[in-house]
């Protein structure tokens, strides 16, 4: 067993070369990397006495701040089963997950705790109270090594999708150092860095970027509880060179960048993932953001990284999302499996290290997703997700299998209508359903134009099969945790429309 395919490694080997660096920071505290292993321990020693241990479930559902961090560590440390839940969960997707989970322990703060006692048979531990104990109980908590394996669960990260209730993604220690140091060996983050992180730890995105700043001996903001109208001026308290965006959060960013005539923060980088940046939106940012680089990426919870956009070659392929992570290969299949001609499009299948086992408790989508190479035996993912690959290796994302469609007898795709919608002046937002047997192509846009001015300007960027039959304006579109347009909510509106 190798040490350095356990997760807490991460964080002990930066509180060891970087004792005294900022490692957390959120809007009340920040915490050193050696204040943050003695709190991980103290927690540690607290779940013991609470009789958790290897492999036993712990649910926590607080916001993305150091304490949980901390227990979050202090967890993986015993291997014990780190599940976080997003702190806005509704009772319905709460109870399916506590259900699925079968959790030894739960952990919330408040009025949430209250509520999650009464979903619940298994203790649950209000943080408000805990917590100052723990904080009493750091630098003395026994330091107690457990016996954890690299391929032990560390967490498991719900997400929805293709199934109607959260699924959980099985991520193992070793799954996931692997995945964290082939993406730092990409992105290169710093101890010099500030990454300004809005995204909740509950997501894979806001999670793995505590285990990037620990490579990188950086320092890791966590923002998700600042106020939209302050985001600037807090990146420019904190001093922020990389933020992490999705398209929501980066056009947030151009808007107040173009309102405020400060100085701007000293943002070096710029990393997207969720959903592809318009070019109007990337264009802004270097504008505003003068010698940033905008870096591209492509992924899936089911194996973190696909491909990323080396930053030294950001605007030499502006519509590729990068070359695969070091160590891991890209195939694109065709629907029998095989292999397609370089340029052609077919499904994104995935090899390597950071491919994780499955899905928790879900044999039959496990094995219709995560499938043996029929040469090799090697686990293959196979993402659902089109694109093709040029003759250098770089990969181009074409659509994922919910925005494929036909229409007309004509192969499209919701993304190129959307980035045809975001070319026209004045639309802040879109979003495309793809038809259905009840209704017709649908866009709606974020904008103050007419609707038949939108499908006028669209019918001079596509072709006429692409041209949606109905356009809705609103003033905001319905986004997901994620930053990503809520289809369910935009079905919802249109039906109530019609």
């Amino acid at each position: 067993m190798a040490a350095s395919d356990l997760v807490h490694t991460l964080l002990d080997e930066a509180a060891a070369q970087a004792p005294g660096n900022c490692a957390v920071r959120d809007a009340d505290a920040s915490v050193t990397y050696r204040e943050l292993v003695d709190l991980s321990w103290a927690f540690a020693a607290w779940l013991r006495e609470q009789g958790v241990g290897r492999g036993d479930r712990l649910v926590v559902q607080l916001p993305s701040r150091h304490e949980l961090v901390a227990m979050f560590l202090g967890a993986v440390r015993l291997g014990v089963v780190f599940v976080p839940l997003n702190k806005d969960m509704r009772e319905f997707h709460q109870r399916a997950v506590l259900a699925d989970s079968e959790p030894s322990l739960v952990i919330a703060a408040g009025e949430a705790a209250a509520k999650l006692s009464g979903l619940t048979e298994v203790p649950v531990h209000d943080a408000t109270t805990l917590w100052p104990a723990i904080v009493a109980a750091a630098g003395t908590a026994l330091q107690l090594p457990a016996e954890v394996a690299p391929d032990d669960v560390a967490t498991l990260v719900y997400t929805s999708g293709s199934t109607a209730l959260p699924k959980a993604v099985i991520c193992p220690h070793r799954q996931m150092t692997f995945a964290s140091r082939s993406i730092h060996q990409v992105l290169g983050y710093r101890p010099t860095d500030v990454v300004f992180c809005r995204f909740p730890i509950s997501w894979d995105y806001g999670l793995y970027k505590i285990l990037l700043c620990f490579l990188g001996r950086s320092t890791l903001v966590l923002a998700g509880e600042e106020s939209d109208l302050a985001l600037l001026s807090r990146m420019r308290e904190v001093g922020a060179t990389v933020v992490p965006i999705v398209p929501s959060l980066a056009t947030m960013i151009v808007t107040l960048s173009e309102r405020d005539t400060a100085a701007k923060p000293p943002v070096r980088m710029f990393t997207n993932t969720g959903a592809a940046l318009p070019d109007s939106t990337i264009a802004a940012l270097r504008e505003n953001f003068p010698g940033t680089r905008v870096v591209r990426q492509f992924g899936q919870t089911e194996c973190k990284r696909v491909s990323i956009v080396p930053p030294d070659e950001d605007g030499l392929r502006p519509t590729s999302v990068g070359l695969p992570l070091p160590g891991t290969r890209v195939l694109i299949l065709d629907s029998e499996g095989q292999p397609v001609p370089t340029g052609e499009v077919g499904e994104i299948v995935v090899t390597g290290p950071h491919v994780m086992p499955g899905y928790w408790r879900l044999p039959e989508l496990t094995a219709q997703t995560f499938r043996p190479d029929p040469a090799t035996g090697e686990k293959r993912l196979h993402t659902g997700d089109y694109g093709s690959l040029d003759s250098d290796g770089y990969l181009y994302f074409e659509g994922r299998r919910d925005d494929m469609f036909k229409r007309k007898g004509i192969r499209m795709s919701t993304l190129e209508i959307e980035a045809a919608a975001l070319d026209i002046a004045g639309v802040r937002a879109a979003a495309v359903l793809p038809p259905t047997a009840e209704r017709d192509l649908v866009i709606f846009v974020e904008s103050t134009l007419e609707p038949h001015t939108v499908l006028k300007e669209l019918a001079q960027r596509l072709d006429k099969a692409k041209v949606p039959a109905i356009c809705r304006v609103v003033g905001e579109l319905p986004l997901t945790a994620h930053g990503k347009n809520a289809r369910e909510a935009l079905n919802a509106i249109l039906t109530g429309a019609a």
